[in-house]
């Protein structure tokens, strides 16, 4: 008998409710709430502003709030620096919303300073929306052929079933908490595809070359033994990932908080996918030792060859 250090499949249908549950979760508040979205999705305007001393970003906002404007305000870069993020007005000139805002902020800090204003249109945005849903469908198709060439295509069904578990339950997590979902955070999001990949091309290459290896034991076995082999560099990359993660989190300003949010909970889960779900996966759909043996020669050819002058 194989000795495991943890048996981790036999926790599989605990851990396909739990998925099951927080994959519908996700997908009722997208369809119920939908998504945050910002600036970069639905058009606005942009403002960088300087002040001579550190900037007080609760009272910017509530200034700004007093005047009207549902502005964003965080700092940009250094704590003097502000970025003003507001939506897109209709009837109202852009040019205008933009000396309203500075005029608005100097009532109380004379000697603020304009430093750039950009405008992005609704169907620029729409198109960065769309262009960005086009870039995540075209990894995943990348990702279906370039496992099914590599292992076998219920290996690729697996690890796209793990990627949608992961993508699902990121895009989820921002859609229940309101969290500003922009550019940066679909950056996160694609970047987490690749990680999540990685980590379970990583567990798919071990447990099929244990299950070449090891012919004696069952398909549950094998993923376990394989499970259990690649923990340890499984959970020393996701540890100092999320140690950078979390640094930038805290050091780095609110101006990347979205994305380090995103990465954070992308890592953690993709981590967990690739155990339970994409391994999970595998067995839910029959897959054998013998799928990947590769074809018996054919001996009656051999001997035709052989008898060939």
């Amino acid at each position: 008998m194989l000795t495991k250090h943890i048996n981790f499949m036999s926790k599989r249908k605990i851990a396909m409710i739990v998925s099951a549950v927080l994959i519908l979760l996700s997908l009722g508040s997208l369809f119920v709430k939908g998504l945050n979205l910002g600036v970069d999705f639905t058009g606005g305007t942009v403002i960088e502003v300087g002040y001579s001393g550190n900037a007080n970003i609760p009272e910017i906002r509530e200034i700004l709030n007093k005047a009207g404007y549902e502005a964003a305000v965080q700092p940009f870069g250094t704590a003097q620096d502000v970025l003003i993020r507001l939506p897109e007005q209709t009837g109202v000139d852009r040019a205008k919303v933009s000396d309203n805002v500075i005029s608005t902020l100097r009532e109380t800090t004379p000697g603020v300073e304009l430093r750039r204003v950009e405008f992005v249109g609704p169907q620029i945005g729409d198109e960065l929306r769309d262009q960005g849903g086009i870039a995540m469908l075209l990894a995943l198709s990348g990702i279906l052929i370039y496992i099914a060439l590599r292992f076998e295509f219920r290996f690729s069904l697996g690890s796209i079933i793990a990627l949608l578990h992961d993508v699902i339950l990121t895009v989820g997590f921002f859609s229940l908490t309101g969290i500003e979902f922009d550019l940066t955070i679909l950056a996160a999001v694609l970047a987490i595809i690749g990680y999540s990949l990685n980590d379970t091309i990583v567990v798919f290459d071990r447990i099929r070359e244990n299950f070449l290896k090891l012919r004696k034991a069952e398909t549950e076995e094998s993923i376990d033994v394989s499970i259990n082999e690649t923990l340890s560099r499984t959970i020393v990359t996701s540890l100092t990932t999320l140690l950078v993660l979390i640094s930038l989190f805290v050091f780095g300003g609110e101006i990347i908080h979205g994305f380090s949010i995103a990465m954070i909970v992308g890592i953690l889960v993709g981590t967990y996918s690739s155990i339970y779900v994409a391994s999970s996966s595998l067995l839910m759909m029959g897959i054998t030792r013998e799928a990947l043996l590769p074809p018996p020669k054919d001996e009656e050819s051999d001997e035709e060859l052989d008898a060939i002058p």
